[in-house]
């Protein structure tokens, strides 16, 4: 895996320090508010274990699972494959998402949240690439870890045809490897 990373963008280091300060304005934003935190599966897993553990206010724990791939090729069609389990109904919302990229998949769970009445609905994610967003995207991220350049990332949950998820940092795939 190692040799296919053509530059490690985000050390562990890096990482763990920008989650702990994202920690710190989460549990201020929803002191006594008892947040439902959503998880948008898979990429998210490892950021979603960090980021609550650094969460210090009392949090109700989700998932969703998302999907517009069939294999690596995308289809262009969101389909929900799996829901959050509990009401959100008049609760405070915070999505976690591993990285903003083009806004069709957040975009898609945001709007699928928001039919469901919650009192807020806020996103936090961990990497925003600005640069890929699709026009007609305006939704914007309440919380960002890092933003990052237009450039085929993994690790930290990223992967590549679920690959390199489980690599300490993010890192820039080198372009053989992913063609």
């Amino acid at each position: 895996m190692e040799r296919d990373i053509m530059e490690v963008l985000l050390s562990e280091e890096q990482i763990k320090a920008r989650i702990d300060e994202l920690g710190k304005e989460l549990s201020a934003e929803y002191a006594g508010k008892d947040p439902v935190v959503v998880g948008v599966l898979k990429g998210v897993v490892v950021f979603y274990a960090d980021m609550i553990r650094r969460i210090t206010v009392p949090c109700q724990t989700d998932f969703m699972w998302i999907s517009s791939y069939e294999g690596s090729n995308s289809t262009g069609n969101m389909v929900v494959k799996r829901d959050i389990s509990c009401d959100i109904k008049g609760r405070h919302v915070l999505i976690l998402e591993d990285i903003y990229d083009t806004g069709n998949s957040l975009d898609f769970t945001y709007r699928h949240l928001l039919s469901k009445e919650p009192a807020s609905l806020k996103i936090c994610t961990l990497l925003d690439k600005p640069s890929r967003r699709k026009p007609g995207i305006t939704l914007q991220p309440d919380y960002v870890g890092f933003e990052v350049p237009n450039a085929f990332v993994v690790g930290y949950g990223l992967d590549f045809n679920e690959h390199y998820r489980n690599l300490p940092y993010v890192g820039i795939l080198k372009p053989e490897a992913y063609n």
